[in-house]
């Protein structure tokens, strides 16, 4: 195989790969991406840890067909230090690969292409969705998924296509995020009801996030695909029961703190510094216009700030771990400042308005019930995160 790729193009390709091959793995060849010729003008580049695959499309000259593999994270270290000039490979009869870049020059160990797993054969993905509304899912929702290997069936996200509208859950026992969009008239006609493993989805945001195209997904019994812009990623779908979230979304929550955000997020990250370091535990004391918060540490001290809010009604104690706070407040980042026209000597000049601040919603029973908090006024997206109290 002999072909000739511009730098920044195989750089931008190699990147998207980087996330799935495996850098410690008990099977080798795992650590190496493929590389084929499609036609006369394309490469295919692969990349698979056996759960998730990356497929991608780049043009270049070929000048000989057929299929080399290479160490992923050696090549994609050698690419990005090169200039920004035209990038020669030729594979040698031992399966090693020559690569020429000005006056660079590498000889680098391949692997027989026999070698490299059997890829998923690519389904078809008749349902579409914007990629700017699938990272707004993943986003406010993957900071939910447990890290814990023994909980299998909530390592992931579940997704949901029906009715017009689409959903994403990520429960790990101690909270859940939820959100869904009313898709409208772009929503698919067809369903579906799956488990997303949450690399997938890191590795989805990337090839998606300055997508000029719509996501277009689809499943078969055992895998799920995502295409965009040429670039396509199949994942095996996580098996199992999944928790009946619905049970777990609170319906009789009557009471209702609103808050800034910034506010907020700024003091719970200096009283969480005083905080137990095993249950990394913070109280909020609710009370007419301020939120109290504080925590204490038998050993180091205690903290306590308050925040103004809009409330009204008797005093509530609420008990949480800051992290689970913290990480949500991180996510509901600040709205942008909106534009508006005025007219300054007969000409309309855009001026963004930064008065436009991001305020949340605490909705809760009592101090010992599930606390329910999303965003205020967001018409867009019904999002919910519910969280468990700590006992204060």
């Amino acid at each position: 195989m002999e072909f000739v790729i511009k730098q920044s193009v195989l750089k931008d390709e190699l990147g998207f790969v980087q996330g799935i091959v495996e850098k410690k793995s008990t099977i080798p060849v795992l650590s190496n991406i493929l590389i084929e010729s499609v036609g006369e003008n394309t490469i295919r580049i692969v990349g698979t840890d056996l759960d998730v695959t990356i497929r991608c499309e780049a043009e270049a000259e070929i000048k000989q067909s057929g299929a080399m593999c290479i160490q992923a994270r050696k090549l994609f270290d050698i690419v990005r230090l090169l200039e920004s000039d035209d990038v020669h490979f030729t594979k040698e009869e031992n399966d090693w690969v020559k690569m020429t870049c000005g006056k660079s020059k590498f000889r680098l160990a391949g692997v027989a292409k026999d070698n490299f797993p059997e890829v998923p054969s690519f389904k078809s993905a008749p349902m579409k969705m914007s990629a700017e509304i699938f990272n707004h899912f993943i986003q406010h929702t993957a900071f939910a998924i447990t890290n814990e290997q023994s909980r299998f069936t909530l390592s992931g996200a579940k997704f949901i296509v029906e009715g017009g509208a689409a959903k994403m859950v990520t429960p790990d026992g101690h909270r859940l995020a939820f959100i869904e969009r009313n898709l409208g008239d772009s929503a698919p006609t067809e369903t579906m009801d799956a488990l997303i493993p949450k690399k997938a989805l890191m590795e989805l945001v990337k090839i998606s996030r300055d997508a000029k195209s719509d996501v277009s997904f689809g499943e078969d019994p055992n895998h799920i695909y995502f295409e965009v812009d040429g670039r396509l990623l199949i994942t095996r779908k996580l098996s199992g029961n999944f928790p009946n979230y619905e049970m777990v979304i609170p319906k009789d929550n009557d009471k209702v703190v609103i808050f800034d955000l910034e506010a907020m997020k700024s003091a719970i990250r200096r009283v969480s510094l005083m905080a137990d370091e095993r249950t990394r535990s913070v109280k909020l004391t609710i009370r007419s216009g301020e939120i109290e918060i504080g925590a204490q540490s038998s050993e180091e001290g205690e903290a306590n700030e308050s925040v103004l809010a809009d409330y009204t009604g008797e005093e509530v104690q609420l008990g949480f771990n800051s992290q689970y706070l913290q990480e949500f407040l991180n996510v509901v980042t600040a709205k942008e400042a909106e534009t508006t026209e005025q007219e300054t000597d007969g000409e309309k000049v855009k001026v963004k308005e930064s008065s436009n601040r991001q305020r949340i919603a605490f909705e809760f029973k009592n101090g010992n019930a599930q606390t329910m908090m999303n965003i205020a006024g967001d018409t867009n997206y019904n999002y919910k995160y519910i969280v468990m109290p700590l006992r204060i």
